[in-house]
């Protein structure tokens, strides 16, 4: 018999059999109904799977039992710092005191919020080296929106709003930043990195000029390397007229070693659901709050939380302001995670986070170095970019398929082909939050995957539910619903994918 996780979960329409029930509604003269209009009654019965209550329940712990999640192991995305989050940050944001409040409330009726999000905004402030901070941004591509409408509030107040058209981004840059830019009306200049992989000072120096409005920038880089010409970089920027903005992805590396404002930025986004703690990806609520240096604070969004002595109100008096960028003024349990993470951990524990984010990467990086090569400079900070080209070109192995044989390994698989400037990139971050024998066992899953016989890996997966899909039908071929699967099915492709499943799971 196949272990549960290697077994396919069927449909809940495959289960289906007429007259099936999970509950049957009581029906008769005493039972209330409700009376809808005629136009708004169905003509026909909806098409629903005909299951007992014991078939949904069994379907759907199955299908939890499919899910990985930092419960069940190491997270390796690079980029992404997918650590670990303290149960009691998630216990507090359930609290009734907290989960129960309404944004529509009185102000005075909500001093204990307003004081948490206040003083979480001192306290990033002093994390950041920036002179204020507006906890606005509902994600880290949302508080890189906001900061670019401050660029280009602070440049039509002196009068260059129409002539500071330009966002400089190196080619080490995070997706989000030139998509953010352009969705605030900029033209995306790149620039290249040097054979270091750190920003081409040169370059930079030959592109910058009275049409820059800013340059984005995180520090580490996406390769994570640090910018050691930072100092030269926001010289360049700043004698040509235009703003320096930290996108705060990689803020995890340095927290309490450096800060942003000390290095020259102006504007700054922090992810919460990254560097604080708050549970990242699944589409649930993040947290981009925006910090920003003297000049730029008239610009903020309102309303702005203010303390007058010992009690707390919002603000909207700020004629410069942006206005408002999203409902109300932030996601508060967000928030509340993150200020919760900030009390367990106080100052030495930011510090100690991030002093053991590069050694686990560092220590993690020696280990695999050999089957794999690294470009650019070797010292790297909380994460680092491998290249598997000696792989593909000696034994056929490309990226792709040692990510997909690492399932087979029980792995959750590294980012790959991004940075796009490494050939067949594995981007890997560990964090702080993993054992050394967490990291010796993903490393000897990966040596082991780069010693093994190349069709066994090229075919990979095969211990899990659904085999290696084709992508390009996938992305060809949307499916949106089960109905529209099965009619695929029923009309296979020309070019059917190379391996397909008879029960898919999940969507």
């Amino acid at each position: 018999m196949k272990l549960l996780s290697q077994r396919l979960v069927p449909l809940l329409t495959e289960e289906s059999m007429p007259g099936r029930r999970g509950a049957r509604l009581p029906v008769g003269p005493n039972t209330a109904r409700p009376q809808l209009p005629a136009s708004l009654q169905r003509r026909n019965a909806p098409r629903l799977p005909e299951v007992t209550e014991n078939q949904v329940v069994r379907h759907y712990t199955r299908l939890s039992q499919l899910n990985y999640g930092l419960d069940t192991g190491m997270i390796p995305l690079g980029s992404c710092t997918m650590k670990y989050n303290p149960r009691l940050c998630d216990e507090v944001s359930t609290w009734p005191e907290a989960a129960h409040l309404h944004p529509d409330q009185h102000p005075a009726t909500l001093q204990g919020a307003l004081r948490v999000m206040h003083e979480l905004e001192d306290w990033l402030k002093e994390i950041t080296g920036m002179d204020a901070v507006s906890l606005h941004g509902a994600a880290g591509s949302h508080g890189e929106f906001i900061g670019l409408l401050l660029v280009r509030a602070y440049h039509e107040s002196r009068g260059e709003g129409a002539t500071r058209t330009k966002v400089i981004v190196p080619d080490t840059a995070h997706g989000t930043n030139p998509a953010s830019a352009a969705m605030a009306g900029y033209e995306v200049v790149e620039i290249p990195s040097t054979k270091d992989g750190t920003v081409d000072l040169e370059a930079l120096k030959a592109t910058v000029g009275p049409d820059t409005a800013c340059l984005m920038l995180t520090n580490p880089n996406t390769l994570g390397i640090f910018e050691d010409e930072i100092q030269g970089i926001q010289k360049t920027v700043h004698d040509a007229g235009g703003l320096l903005y930290y996108d705060g992805a990689n803020l995890n590396a340095i927290l309490g070693v450096a800060r942003p404002g000390d290095m020259g930025f102006d504007i700054c986004h922090v992810n919460l659901h990254k560097t604080f703690a708050v549970p990242h990806g699944a589409g649930g609520p993040g947290g981009g709050p925006v910090g920003v240096k003297a000049r730029l604070v008239p610009f903020l969004p309102v309303p702005r939380i203010k303390k007058a002595q010992t009690s707390y109100h919002l603000d909207y008096n700020a004629p410069q302001s942006i206005g408002k960028v999203r409902e109300y003024y932030g996601n508060f349990l967000v928030h509340l995670r993150a200020y919760s993470y900030m009390l367990l951990m106080g100052g030495d524990g930011l510090k100690q986070a991030a002093e053991i984010a590069v050694l686990n990467a560092n220590y993690l990086k020696h280990r695999l170095l050999g089957p794999f090569t690294m470009p650019f400079k070797s010292l790297r900070k909380h994460e680092f970019v491998l290249s598997a080209t000696d792989l593909k070109k000696k034994r056929g192995i490309r990226a792709l398929d040692i990510a997909k044989r690492l399932l087979d390994h029980g792995f959750y698989a590294p980012t790959v082909y991004f940075p796009h400037l490494v050939d067949e990139a594995l981007m890997i971050e560990p964090t702080e939050t993993e054992t050394r024998e967490e990291l010796d066992a993903f490393a000897d899953a990966l040596l082991a995957v780069a010693q093994e016989d190349p069709t066994v890996v090229t075919s990979a997966p095969h211990e899990t539910p659904v085999a290696r899909i084709d992508d390009v039908w996938a992305a060809k071929n949307l499916v949106l619903t089960w109905h529209e699967l099965h009619k695929l099915k029923s009309t296979p492709p020309p070019q059917p994918p190379e391996k397909v499943l008879e029960r898919p799971i999940g969507v």
